[in-house]
């Protein structure tokens, strides 16, 4: 039987999006969970998941277009040669607007600022459960999106000049700063340590797995993935007035290739052991240097790490990314007996303590 999968919603004041990737053709078989492209409006970009497995049956909106949320992306059916409704089902299997919610499901959309427009309902009605489901399958951009419009626009400058639009990673960057400036309650701690250590055991590890560049970087970034899966608390974010624990620990870390900076990210890293972590870290950076990131491997971060010790500098505050509570910041001056480990954190989940606690564990090296 063929299944559509929608057009998701990015913000919820936004009623269309624009299909910027599409990895997938006619034919192909897709996993459930699998990203197959990814939707954008002018704040943000957000990557779209299929819900079920299937083989892709008919693709009704293209990389350039811009669709309405709701309307069918594509249709997915159980068998390659099944045939696909027509233009007019895939209009029959949009999300009404016009949708009539049950009291609790009102109160519910109340309460997380959303709107009934392109949640899709089992019933005649929109209950507290499909909204749940909508949810539990877009986690936890569709919920804190609602919360997250930039503030009022601003005043153009009194000296002449003009208005450009930024590109896509300039936009990404505009929609990370205003969130931590609207969302975040932003804290930051760092402790010296003796990197001594740290430095031997990445020696014997690249010796031990003939590595010709030093690994050090990596394996501080496979630590905290140890810590954030010991830890918990460290991988979530908040949706309204709770905690939203994160079920995989996907790493974020940054990449500075040219003029951008992106922030890369290592999927499900908690399921690797170090040597694949390695592999797939410096696979992504090669992407990030090549400007080929995917969308799987720019968004989707769930705790972050950062380095600025290529450069030499002393210390370094980042900002914390949307929808975490942590990015380590990580600092070597050449020469020096002493390096940084910094952490700007979420208030709202993390105290200076537990922040502390991740950096007094990550001085360490294992063993």
């Amino acid at each position: 039987m063929a299944r559509p999968l929608h057009v998701p919603r990015v913000n919820n004041n936004d009623d269309s999006v624009r299909i910027v990737a599409l990895g997938v053709q006619e034919g192909e078989f897709v996993k459930s969970g699998q990203v197959i492209g990814a939707v954008e409006t002018d704040k943000a970009v957000l990557d779209v998941p299929v819900e079920s497995e299937g083989y892709v049956l008919k693709i009704l909106r293209h990389p350039g277009e811009t669709a309405a949320v709701g309307s069918v992306l594509l249709w997915l059916g159980d068998a390659a040669g099944e045939p696909a409704p027509d233009e007019a089902s895939a209009v029959e299997g949009a999300a009404s607007p016009r949708l009539r919610p049950t009291a609790k499901a009102l109160a519910m959309l109340r309460d997380l600022g959303l709107e009934a427009s392109g949640i899709p309902s089992a019933g005649d009605r929109l209950t507290v459960g499909d909204i749940e489901a909508w949810l539990a399958k877009r986690p936890p951009r569709a919920a804190i999106d609602a919360a997250s419009a930039a503030g009022p626009a601003e005043r153009a400058p009194d000296i002449e000049g003009e208005l450009l639009e930024l590109a896509p990673e300039e936009r990404a960057m505009l929609a990370t700063v205003a969130w931590h400036r609207d969302q975040a309650a932003a804290g930051y701690v760092e402790i010296e340590y003796d990197p001594a250590p740290w430095n031997e055991f990445a020696a014997r590890y690249a010796a031990d797995n003939r590595l010709l560049l030093s690994p050090l970087l990596a394996l501080l970034a496979f630590r905290l993935v140890e810590l954030a899966r010991a830890t918990p608390r460290i991988n979530a974010t908040i949706v309204g007035d709770r905690r939203y624990q994160y079920r995989e620990v996907n790493l974020g870390f940054t990449v500075q290739a040219g003029a951008t900076l992106y922030l890369a990210v290592v999927r499900k890293a908690h399921e690797m052991d170090a040597a694949r972590f390695i592999d797939a870290l410096g696979e992504i950076q090669r992407h990030a240097v090549a400007h080929k990131l995917g969308p799987g491997e720019s968004s989707g971060a769930t705790t972050s790490f950062s380095s600025m010790s290529r450069w030499g500098v002393a210390r370094h505050v980042p900002i914390v990314p949307p929808h975490t509570s942590l990015i380590v910041a990580h600092a070597a001056q050449r020469g020096s007996a002493h390096a940084v480990l910094g952490a700007s954190y979420d208030h709202r989940l993390l105290t200076g303590f537990d922040a502390v606690g991740v950096l007094q564990a990550l001085a360490r090296p294992p063993g």
